[in-house]
């Protein structure tokens, strides 16, 4: 169904993989959108199991190419260091393809909007009550239910990791 990585040597464990999913503030959705081209946005997410949320505006591109078709990708790069003498760079990634799903059900909306704010709002956690009674109507939450991941380095990387 998937294919594999063709440079199977900078193929990352799935730890390390999570991890840079996990790590990351923002991840490049892929979606099928208008006449077929793909359409790809940033977007903010967390990861929590084999599953990935972000939140949305009820309206939009992105919504209404999931409403068409729930195929979807994610990339996330963790590292990406220009190397100008080596003409290379040393990068770490990662790819995901998935289902992507509007929840319906309002605890798991609310387990996310928690999830959400304890990784980028941490510090705000005495105001989460207050702004999710206010805005969190406003928003829908999207979970990505992970059917293959893989994460990648350079080959100087794998290389360097090797040596030591």
């Amino acid at each position: 169904m998937f294919r594999k990585m063709r440079r199977f040597k900078q193929l990352l464990p799935e730890q390390e993989t999570v991890s840079i999913i996990d790590g990351a503030k923002t991840g490049v959705l892929g979606v099928i959108g208008d006449d077929g081209y793909p359409y790809t946005v940033p977007v903010n997410h967390v990861l929590v199991g084999n599953r990935i949320y972000f939140h949305s505006a009820r309206e939009g591109h992105k919504v209404d190419a999931i409403r068409k078709c729930p195929k979807v990708s994610f990339s996330f790069i963790d590292k990406e260091d220009v190397i100008s003498r080596e003409f290379t760079t040393y990068f770490r990634s990662a790819q995901v393809f998935g289902s992507a799903v509007i929840v319906q059900d309002q605890q798991e909306k609310d387990m996310a909007l928690l999830k959400f704010c304890e990784k980028f709002c941490s510090a705000d956690m005495d105001r989460f009550e207050e702004v999710m009674a206010n805005e969190a109507s406003q928003a829908i939450i999207i979970r990505v239910d992970i059917e293959q991941m893989t994460g990648k380095e350079a080959i100087e990387l794998v290389k360097a990791r090797k040596q030591g």
